[in-house]
């Protein structure tokens, strides 16, 4: 007989016993979790334990901050002592766009409550009396850091666990995975384990277990180093600790440990390790040194805090860390398993174990976690995310660590990986690519080779900026085209087609041969995914949505699907690109190329029709992204080259021009059009993203309806509105910038940018609902400086949708 637990959760780190930790007080305490050794023998032993709250996401420094106050309490909780030292830290800025960066995220500490301070060098030294200060410009103190004993964490975890009734099994390896009628079957070296729910907390070796179930992980361990110092005469004399010490722009951060110090760098010669698979017999191990990486790195830390230099070392520290590409964790369902989820992949574990147990025990008991953190998703990568793409983004990541995080930067490492058949085409015309969900997109397109330069900056002066403005130009002035390939395309059609998606949706369904926007809902009435529905046939319709939503989006469909609804779903994601035709003379263009009646009657805004351009065959849906009179076109991929000539050689005698994703996103903020996981999110329903008008009430029944419905009695709390700053400046709001209204905060921006349409700074976000006025004088939170802005009434640009209905 097979033992049997509710959850079953594999890997005995941290990040595993704090989820059971979570779960267990939840009250889900049939909970067992295995570990393949002793608690904390993979990549916890050694970590070094540091605590920040800091981070440029919004969600991210949420998390954290729980972490750090879940550790302060958790000693007393469970009755387990902890070595945790909250000492704050140093955050030193050597140029002005670190300075800008502080800036930005101190407001957004702010806004959660967390004091930070922004202050001058010579006032740094008041905390740490041994710095060095020859070329600092700032100094972000964050009083809430430290650092923790990670083992005596884990410990406390479990016993909090333990004491609450789950179960932990050591030395226990789990030898195969199957998925079974109403569950999993975990097969161990120690018997068999029936289980409910299974969630992946295997650290580095979270790969290995996805490979029992025949699927790749995007994970890849690297070699990280820190040293530790002897005794140090001057620490052995001090009262106090020292604060944590970061150089961001150098790369590394230095602790007091004990009397001595630690220092641990992440240095450009990245090393990723066991690239051909992992050892059997790998834990409580270290590799051996090598400290040749490291050895500038620790000059500039002598440099900058000479006390280091006055000792030798005692020991160094180089053991596994795994990473995925951008460096996030994966906290979430897996992709096409049902009731399998992911809590792995931490590259900074210590610090972010207790919000990830909280999240991973709210999906698992509620179904979806309480934030919005589709940053961790583990869907957010799909197929493109090889062995090969994964080691060369994690390489880039661990040598821009602590890079500062810019708007607009495109990291090259690992791309291309997805392109579209135009990507040498568009190439050869000057296109500048960035990636989103994969694929490569333009971004802006720039024959003279001096405008090829990074835009590492938070501020407006960057090279590109009047080459964005002529794209956006040629599009509200004339006709602009732009190869928009990696939309996630899904044809749902079926008998039942009709009624499952209306179950599924708070809005309308389109009519035959229309076009409208659909909102899927979570039972809190959160947007969960926007789609552009197509009615192509009373039971047949063409769903498109974000490109990087490809897995996200086809589990939450199928998620829904029963065997009796009569509905068929097919991905068509890889078969078929996106062109994008926009502008007033958009028409003139397509004309040329068609026999298809594009005029208004025939062809009027918001529907679709297919029409034949030379050989191909293809989709035209008179939508788009821009506010403009233009059409999206869908075609094979096969047919792509040649519609694009087409559309060319047509377009040139009407001023055509390419143009990429930076001026679609200007000319989108003219129209306040949501983007999703930025404008739209689980956090948010349709009413407070004012989007009453799709919401269908009169319907029997959808996802999330009662919780609308309360809220719609209540009146929601907060709304979505776009702002106009009064004064241009010299910057955009970012992401996540604070909206005040005489000094309190009101508000979030959720997207920010120049409208060259408007000559303004016009930012997206929401604010509490008794400000959400036309007319109404706020502020926002930039780079420091309170600047101010005023509540517009949408859309900012064409009001009356004429241009589009032209």
């Amino acid at each position: 007989m097979a033992e049997q637990a509710r959850v079953v959760i594999i890997g005995g780190g941290a990040v595993g016993c704090s989820c059971l930790y979570h779960l267990a007080k939840a009250g889900w305490t049939d909970c067992l979790l295995i570990e393949r050794d002793e608690l904390t023998s993979g990549s916890t032993w050694h970590a070094a334990g540091n605590c920040p709250t800091f981070s440029g996401s919004w969600n991210i420094i949420k998390y954290q901050r729980y972490s750090t106050k879940l550790y302060q309490g958790l000693a007393d909780a469970v009755d387990y002592p902890i070595n945790y030292h909250i000492t704050g830290s140093l955050r030193l800025g050597h140029t002005q766009e670190r300075i800008d960066e502080f800036k930005h995220v101190q407001s957004m500490a702010e806004a959660q409550g967390l004091d930070y301070e922004l202050m001058s060098p010579e006032a740094a030294t008041q905390y740490y009396p041994f710095l060095e200060l020859d070329d600092l410009r700032g100094v972000l103190w964050d009083p809430y850091d430290g650092d923790i004993d990670p083992s005596q964490l884990t410990q406390a975890l479990a016993k909090g666990a333990r004491d609450l009734g789950a179960r932990i099994k050591r030395f226990t390896k789990v030898t195969g995975l199957k998925q079974q009628c109403g569950g999993w079957l975990v097969e161990t070296d120690k018997g068999d384990i029936q289980t409910e729910i299974v969630v992946n907390a295997a650290g580095y070796r979270a790969g290995e277990v996805m490979a029992m179930l025949g699927q790749h992980m995007p994970i890849v361990t690297m070699s990280h180093q820190y040293l530790i110092t002897e005794p140090i005469p001057e620490l052995v004399a001090r009262d106090d600790k020292l604060p944590l010490l970061r150089d961001p722009d150098i790369s590394y951060y230095l602790r007091e440990e004990r009397d001595g110090l630690i220092l641990g760098p992440y240095e450009w010669n990245a090393t990723p390790m066991w690239t051909e698979g992992l050892p059997d017999d790998f834990a409580n191990q270290l590799w051996n040194d090598d400290l040749e990486r490291i050895e500038w790195y620790i000059e500039q830390a002598i440099e900058r805090v000479p006390l280091l230099g006055s000792v030798g070392v005692q020991r160094v520290i180089n053991g596994p860390i795994p990473y995925s590409p951008e460096g996030n964790p994966y906290i979430g369902p897996a992709h096409g398993l049902k009731d399998f989820y992911q809590c792995c992949c931490f590259s900074f574990g210590i610090a972010q174990a207790g919000g990830a147990g909280k999240t991973l025990a709210e999906w698992v008991t509620e179904g979806e976690p309480e934030w919005d953190l589709w940053a961790l998703d583990p869907r957010r990568y799909t197929g493109y995310a090889t062995k090969t793409y994964v080691t060369a983004k994690a390489i880039e990541l661990y040598q821009n660590e602590y890079a500062i995080g810019f708007p607009y930067e495109e990291r090259p490492a690992g791309r291309p990986a997805r392109t579209s058949p135009l990507y040498d085409s568009l190439a050869a015309k000057g296109a500048r690519f960035g990636a989103r969900g994969g694929w490569e997109r333009a971004v802006y397109f720039a024959p003279d080779d001096g405008l090829d330069v990074p835009a590492e900056s938070f501020r407006r002066d960057r090279k590109w900026f009047d080459v964005v403005g002529k794209e956006c130009q040629a599009v509200r002035e004339r006709v602009g085209v732009l190869d928009l390939p990696g939309f996630s395309k899904f044809m749902v059609e079926g008998p039942g087609a009709e009624a499952w998606l209306d179950r599924l949706t708070c809005s309308k369904l389109p009519r035959l041969g229309r076009i409208s926007l659909a909102y899927m809902l979570n039972e809190r009435g959160g947007v969960v995914s926007e789609f552009t529905m197509t009615r192509l046939a009373e039971d047949r319709f063409y769903l498109i949505s974000a490109a990087a939503g490809e897995w996200h989006d086809e589990d939450w469909l199928r998620h829904h699907l029963r065997e009796d609804d009569g509905v068929a779903i097919a991905e068509l994601h890889g078969r078929m690109g996106t062109i994008v035709l926009a502008g007033p003379r958009s028409r003139d263009v397509l004309r040329a190329i068609t026999d298809t009646d594009l005029s208004n009657e025939a062809f009027p805004w918001l529907s679709a029709q297919k029409i034949d351009i030379g050989m191909a065959s293809l989709l035209a849906m008179r939508v788009n992204y821009v506010g403009e009179l233009g059409w999206e076109l869908h075609a094979n991929v096969e047919d792509m080259i040649p519609l694009y000539d087409a559309i060319w050689q047509a377009g040139e005698e009407h001023g055509i021009r390419d143009f990429g994703m930076y001026a679609m996103d200007s000319l989108r903020l003219d129209k306040c059009y949501r983007g999703w996981k930025t404008d739209l999110g689980s956090e948010y329903s349709p009413l407070k993203s004012s989007l009453n008008r799709f919401v269908d009430f009169g319907k029997e029944s959808f996802i999330g309806k009662k919780a609308l419905l309360s809220e719609n009695d209540a009146g929601p709390q907060e709304k979505f509105v776009p702002l106009t700053l009064d004064e241009a400046g010299v910057a955009d709001a970012s992401f996540c910038a604070p909206i005040r209204q005489s000094g309190e905060i009101v508000g979030l921006v959720t997207s920010g940018g120049w409208s060259y349409t408007l000559q303004k700074s016009i930012s997206l976000g929401y604010v509490r609902s008794d400000l959400a006025t036309p007319g109404t004088k706020l502020e926002i939170d930039i780079l420091g400086e309170r600047c101010a802005a005023t509540v517009g009434q949408e859309p900012l640009y064409d009001h009356n949708n004429s241009r589009l209905r032209a």
